[in-house]
């Protein structure tokens, strides 16, 4: 076994485990045949397959099946090696992680319909936050003494996020070849914007000095949690969605300064 550890970790979670365990069964199966068998989303069945990628292939007719790395990880599971039932302890660091980036809550979004509201209401708290305390937002950043009216404030943060949504939809594309599940990265950036939504608050009621440092470390939580919202919404690793965040962010940084707002 090269990395044991690492079998572990894929096999913590228990779609991930039916899958290798279909396959191993089965041979090889469809992309639509999988997603119905796990009952899962188009986002989290690309995701937990890009999460397996060094253990699968795709023959000819575009089926996934195992290689040889991915029949050994098979062998774990069905040798017990693995115990099915999952008790294998969770280091704290994972469970930190898991939170840090809200994967529980973002796992949710599978059913996009059910999280949606609660979406809309983040960016509509975050919009309504920036016009009551006459910041100008430019998605990761904030400016004071604002130049619009109420309702400009307003309409300028939901077309940041709109804009980071469509973003993410064509980049994704371009490098991964992601399209469709729309409706559930929608939702997962509406629940990444949290931390940008909470700050106009933090600004209302703390001192400016203190306030840029709460800022820097929400912008640093906001990054990871768009990330998050690119594995779940598109189906893609993580190290391929902080590539995407990382982008976005930079494009956002070199914006404000073409419109001097470092100046």
């Amino acid at each position: 076994m090269d990395d044991l550890s690492r079998y572990y970790t894929l096999l913590r979670d228990p779609a991930r485990r039916k899958i290798v365990e279909i396959l191993g069964t089965q041979e090889k199966i469809g992309f639509k045949e999988l997603r119905e068998v796990l009952g899962l989303g188009v986002g989290t069945v690309y995701y937990h397959l890009d999460m397996l990628s060094d253990f699968i292939e795709q023959d000819k007719q575009r089926k996934y099946r195992l290689n040889d790395r991915g029949r050994a990880l098979y062998r774990v599971l069905k040798e017990g090696d693995v115990p099915p039932t999952l008790e294998i302890s969770e280091a704290f660091s994972h469970r930190v992680g898991r939170w840090l980036f809200l994967s529980p809550v973002f796992a949710k979004t599978v059913k996009p319909l059910r999280l949606l509201p609660i979406s809309v209401a983040i960016l509509l708290v975050g919009a309504f936050g920036s016009a009551y305390a006459d910041l100008d937002s430019a998605l990761f950043f904030y400016f004071p003494y604002s130049t619009y009216n109420f309702t400009g404030i307003i309409t300028l943060y939901i077309f940041n996020w709109i804009g980071l949504f469509l973003f993410a939809e064509l980049f994704t594309y371009v490098l991964y070849r992601r399209v469709g599940n729309d409706l559930q990265l929608f939702a997962c950036l509406g629940l990444a914007s949290f931390p940008m939504a909470f700050f106009p608050y933090v600004y209302l009621y703390v001192f400016d000095v203190f306030s840029q440092y709460v800022l820097f470390a929400l912008q640093i939580w906001s990054l990871l949690l768009v990330s998050a919202a690119f594995c779940f919404g598109k189906g893609i690793r993580l190290d391929k969605a902080i590539v995407i965040s990382l982008t976005a962010m930079y494009l956002n940084i070199a914006m404000l300064f073409m419109l001097g707002r470092f100046a």
